[in-house]
Protein backbone atom coordinates (compact mmCIF):
# COMPACT_ATOMS: atom_id res chain seq x y z
CA UNK A 1 0.00 0.00 0.00
CA UNK A 2 1.22 3.93 -1.11
CA UNK A 3 0.91 6.46 1.17
CA UNK A 4 1.43 9.86 0.44
CA UNK A 5 5.07 9.45 1.55
CA UNK A 6 7.65 12.48 0.79
CA UNK A 7 11.35 11.76 1.34
CA UNK A 8 13.66 15.05 2.60
CA UNK A 9 16.07 13.70 -0.27
CA UNK A 10 17.07 15.22 -3.27
CA UNK A 11 19.32 15.12 -6.26
CA UNK A 12 22.97 15.82 -5.38
CA UNK A 13 22.76 14.90 -1.77
CA UNK A 14 25.22 12.94 0.00
CA UNK A 15 23.98 10.02 2.39
CA UNK A 16 25.12 6.58 3.90
CA UNK A 17 22.77 3.67 4.27
CA UNK A 18 22.47 2.90 8.03
CA UNK A 19 22.54 -1.11 7.22
CA UNK A 20 25.68 -0.48 4.84
CA UNK A 21 28.19 1.05 6.09
CA UNK A 22 30.98 -0.66 3.88
CA UNK A 23 29.47 0.93 0.65
CA UNK A 24 30.87 4.30 1.94
CA UNK A 25 28.92 7.40 1.12
CA UNK A 26 26.91 7.89 -1.58
CA UNK A 27 25.29 10.52 -4.06
CA UNK A 28 21.70 10.62 -4.40
CA UNK A 29 20.59 10.63 -8.15
CA UNK A 30 16.87 10.97 -7.83
CA UNK A 31 14.20 10.68 -5.21
CA UNK A 32 10.33 10.03 -6.44
CA UNK A 33 8.40 9.32 -3.26
CA UNK A 34 9.70 6.76 -1.69
CA UNK A 35 12.05 5.81 -4.46
CA UNK A 36 15.45 6.81 -4.05
CA UNK A 37 18.31 5.79 -6.37
CA UNK A 38 21.29 6.37 -4.92
CA UNK A 39 24.99 5.59 -6.33
CA UNK A 40 27.56 4.70 -3.78
CA UNK A 41 31.01 4.29 -3.74
CA UNK A 42 31.82 0.57 -3.32
CA UNK A 43 28.51 -0.61 -4.33
CA UNK A 44 27.53 1.48 -7.14
CA UNK A 45 23.60 2.27 -7.67
CA UNK A 46 21.24 0.96 -5.73
CA UNK A 47 17.00 2.07 -5.76
CA UNK A 48 15.77 2.22 -2.15
CA UNK A 49 12.46 2.37 -0.59
CA UNK A 50 13.35 5.55 2.00
CA UNK A 51 9.70 4.54 3.77
CA UNK A 52 11.64 1.45 4.79
CA UNK A 53 15.29 2.91 4.94
CA UNK A 54 16.34 5.64 6.72
CA UNK A 55 19.52 7.01 4.84
CA UNK A 56 21.22 9.53 7.01
CA UNK A 57 22.77 12.92 5.36
CA UNK A 58 26.44 13.94 5.95
CA UNK A 59 28.78 16.42 4.74
CA UNK A 60 30.26 16.19 1.29
CA UNK A 61 33.70 14.02 1.52
CA UNK A 62 36.67 16.34 0.18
Amino acid sequence: MTGAFQSFLEPGQIVVHPDHPEWGWGQVQSAVGERVTVNFQHQGKVLIDASQVSLSPVQKPR
